[in-house]
């Protein structure tokens, strides 16, 4: 077996079977009797990782593709612990790991594939993830630090090219890089073996970038490849539960500075972040008193913005509701 395609699935229904399709699509193969058929020269399995939605995915998936191999979670044990299960399980020399609200372009996985083939030293390749419209997103993360974390990344990235690569600048040549975003990544079945499977500690945000960080410790090679192009419409299961994603994404930050970062930086990250949060609610509630409270938009900035805060003030309590169980501080 070539490849294993890994997506989890959460309350996406029709980005899943898009996704799935186009999986299908980007190896020259039409989906018949619910599977991909023969048309590539890559032997391919795919995987979908369901975790407990209630939005009718699994049954429409059975109906669609019902030879796409499946493992159905009662309730939604986040995004590294999915993974990991399909993960175990999968027969390819390489795991292609794609978010459900992605789209594979023709011959974009044969290319991912042939990278990897052509750069044994490679443990996780990912490539530039575009907007609908075509238009690049960011498709690398530095490793986080206080600089990163308390100061604006787009302006990093702009200013400081060498030090933080992204879609500000034109990268010509595949990359080395600190990790790249988990949206769709190629991960070699050897480096797993050496660097572990995902910490499932972090349910939802900084999993690859941790992930990451351990197979170059490993002495895996991460790397970015600019030519190599997936369609992600950014962020489509987050926006369904937007403030508590976002808590989410806090927990996830601070649970990775406990691993990596000194008790010192952590403080420091707490603190500053918490002050930056309190000028982020002053100034969205000067927006909302000039604009008499009538743009949404803003609404939604400063409610999203105290939410957090009182979030901090509460001693950061391990988020309910999101995942099926709490991680708590760990």
């Amino acid at each position: 077996m070539d490849i294993s395609v890994i997506i989890v699935n959460y309350n996406t229904k029709d980005l899943l079977l898009a996704c799935v399709g186009s999986v299908f699509s980007s190896l020259d193969t039409k989906p018949k009797d619910g599977d991909g058929g023969g048309g590539s020269a890559l032997d391919v399995e795919v995987w979908v990782v369901d975790n407990g939605s209630s939005d009718g995915s699994v049954a429409a998936l059975k109906k669609k593709f019902p030879k796409v191999k499946r493992i159905e979670n009662k309730g939604n044990v986040g995004f590294a612990r999915a993974n990991n299960q399909a993960l175990v399980r999968g027969a390819g020399r390489y795991a292609i790991l794609l978010n459900s609200d992605t789209i594979v372009p023709a011959g974009q996985l044969d290319k991912l594939v042939a990278f990897m083939d052509d750069n044994p030293d490679v443990g996780i390749l990912g490539p530039q993830l575009l907007n609908k419209d075509g238009s690049k997103q960011n498709s690398i993360a530095n490793y986080p630090t206080l600089l990163t974390e308390l100061f604006n990344k787009s302006l990093l990235r702009r200013f400081f090219p060498e030090q933080f690569p992204g879609k500000e600048h034109d990268i010509s040549s595949p990359i080395e890089v600190d990790s790249v975003i988990g949206a769709c990544m190629v991960v070699r079945n050897k480096a797993t073996h050496d660097a572990g499977l995902f910490d499932d500690g972090f349910f939802f945000f900084f999993e690859e970038t941790d992930w990451c960080r351990r197979m170059r410790f490993y002495g895996w090679k991460v790397m970015h490849h600019p030519d190599i192009n997936i369609y992600h419409l950014q962020g489509a299961t987050a926006k369904e539960v937007n403030t508590r994603a976002r808590v989410e994404y806090w927990l996830s930050r601070y649970g990775y500075f406990k691993r990596h970062a000194s008790k010192m930086d952590y403080i420091m990250l707490l603190f500053g972040l918490i002050v930056k949060l309190v000028f982020n609610v002053a100034g969205a509630l000067v927006v909302n008193v000039f604009s008499f409270f009538t743009s949404k938009k803003a609404r939604g900035r400063l409610f999203l913005n105290l939410h957090l805060l009182s979030w901090h003030l509460a001693g950061c309590p391990a988020l309910w509701g999101l995942r099926g169980r709490s991680r708590g501080k760990k």
